[in-house]
């Protein structure tokens, strides 16, 4: 099950495809430039316009001043090539973005790039680049570099990768963002560059730096007991609103120690989808937080265990 889809809103706003070279029609029925979060894209493969020139028509046709949200969709050879002519084009261009709230670095499926493939590049430029940012997301982890910086609006931060590097981890959890309420972090496998640690994460889970988190997700990860094992103590959890550890090799083990540690009966939602949970345990789940009022995602996403050579597979959601 692949979960790397097409954004369908960014900034609350809907997305819109930018039409391509050649579709006049297209270019005759654009939306208001505010009313919409504009994905811009190029083909990766046999592409007819580089990123840059399809991002030269749309300046050309749309009142940049009054665009909201940028969705960045597929670029040439983005299975071989990072973004740093977008990046640039983008920075460049941020005297032309003055209402600029969101942006979205990589939004790809399968067909187009599989997320581990995704050629990624050093962030930083956008996020110092763009000082009023409210919402940034990125997606694909090879080569993906995100320094430690500090951003005073920005809101939400979202990681989608199939392996995200440690350091970029570290660096998340070494930021100075006082505004940020809205953290998610698909960490991802070994086998796809994903080589966090616990340790790596425990910053984030002691919450110091964060201090308007509400939502956190750290998931889609190899290290989901650990992970889940920890939270069951994390200083952060008293104050979420809603927890995501989904996507995971989440097994009793995690699920048990979080069940057992810290209420949770005050969070509205907590998601731990696509989980090797036994049936016993999800309902242990139920009775405790769904009696309360919270929003419980036990089953959505089926996880299959595989057994080979003696031994059983448990594999993430999103690898490659």
């Amino acid at each position: 099950m692949s979960y790397a889809r097409h954004l369908r809103e960014s900034y609350g706003l809907p997305v819109f495809v930018f039409p391509g070279p050649g579709d006049e029609k297209g270019m005759d029925r654009l939306p208001e430039a505010d009313a919409v979060a504009w994905r811009i894209s190029s083909d990766t493969y046999d592409a007819e316009e580089a990123w840059p020139e399809a991002f030269a028509r749309f300046t050309a046709a749309v009142d940049t001043t009054r665009v909201r949200a940028i969705v960045v969709g597929a670029w040439e050879d983005a299975y071989d090539s990072g973004p740093e002519e977008i990046i640039a084009a983008l920075t460049a261009a941020r005297a032309q973005l003055p209402a600029l709230r969101a942006l979205f670095l990589g939004d790809m499926e399968s067909e187009e790039c599989e997320i581990s493939w995704i050629s990624q590049g050093d962030v930083g430029p956008l996020l110092d680049g763009f000082p009023e940012l409210e919402e940034f997301g990125v997606r694909g982890g090879s080569g993906l570099v995100i320094p430690p910086f500090a951003h005073r609006r920005l809101r939400s931060l979202t990681v989608e990768t199939g392996g995200m590097p440690a350091r970029a981890v570290r660096n998340v959890a070494a930021s100075d963002l006082p505004a940020l309420h809205h953290l998610d972090l698909w960490l991802g496998t070994a086998n796809y560059g994903g080589d966090c640690e616990l340790a790596d994460v425990q910053p984030v889970m002691d919450g110091g730096r964060l201090p308007s988190l509400r939502h956190l997700g750290l998931r889609n990860s190899d290290i989901q007991d650990e992970i889940a094992t920890a939270m069951a103590s994390a200083p952060v959890v008293a104050r979420l609103e809603s927890l995501d550890l989904s996507m995971g090799v989440l097994t009793d083990q995690g699920g048990a120690a979080l069940l057992g540690g810290q209420p949770l009966t005050h969070l509205a939602a907590l998601d731990l989808h696509h989980n090797y949970l036994s049936d016993a345990l999800k309902q242990r789940f139920r009775d405790t937080l769904e009696s309360a009022g919270v929003r419980l995602d036990l089953d959505r996403g089926h996880a299959d265990e595989d057994d080979w050579d003696g031994r059983i597979w448990r594999f993430v959601a999103v690898g490659e």
